[in-house]
């Protein structure tokens, strides 16, 4: 065997390890991107099993707001049906109509003592605004994920292997305008 049949072998089994070494990458990058969707989903249906409680306990003394608890059960629905669906899009939108309808309900509830005084919704309240702080960091876990495959599977030479095994770009969970603008307050009270 000559020195540049050796050189050969010695230049394709490097190249060979090289492409497995990329393509074991965008596979963990991958599985990275669907565990961080898992954690969200987990925390999504973990708050999904609490809102009709939330919803139930609020009916009791807030029977002129029956609107208000409509939005919240109807965005509810729009959350769960995104979630089981793995439609991203539309569950950054419906996340938004959630977070406005809770939003107003726990104001609204600055109306009503007796239920602010309630054992029951205190527990329920504190427990979904711990459940969205957590589902919040885990929104930041997830689009970091999301980023890092997106980033990878368009540089080169990740984008050759990336394209030769149909690895695709994953979609980031983005939320409206009105969910990023500043919240007014005094709106809340009025």
């Amino acid at each position: 065997m000559s020195l540049t049949t050796v050189i050969l072998i010695v230049v394709l089994v490097l190249a060979c390890a090289y492409a497995v070494s990329l393509y074991n990458g965008l596979v963990r990058l991958k599985h990275g991107v669907s565990k961080a969707w898992s954690n969200i989903d987990v925390l999504l249906k973990q708050r999904h099993d609490e809102l009709p409680k939330l919803v139930e306990t609020c009916k009791q003394y807030m029977q002129y707001e029956a609107s208000t608890l409509e939005r919240v059960i109807a965005a509810r629905s729009a959350v769960a049906s995104a979630r089981e669906q793995h439609d991203v899009g539309a569950l950054g939108k419906a996340e938004s109509g959630l977070r406005a309808g809770l939003g107003q309900l726990f104001a609204l509830a600055e109306n009503y003592p007796e239920l602010k005084a309630n054992q029951s919704f205190q527990h329920l309240q504190q427990r979904i605004s711990g459940l969205e702080n957590a589902i919040a960091d885990r929104r930041e876990l997830y689009n970091e994920s999301v980023n890092l495959n997106n980033v990878r599977i368009e540089q080169f030479p990740d984008l050759i292997i990336a394209r030769l095994f149909n690895f695709g770009a994953a979609e980031l969970l983005v939320f409206s305008e009105a969910e990023k603008a500043d919240v007014d307050i005094r709106s809340l009270f009025n």
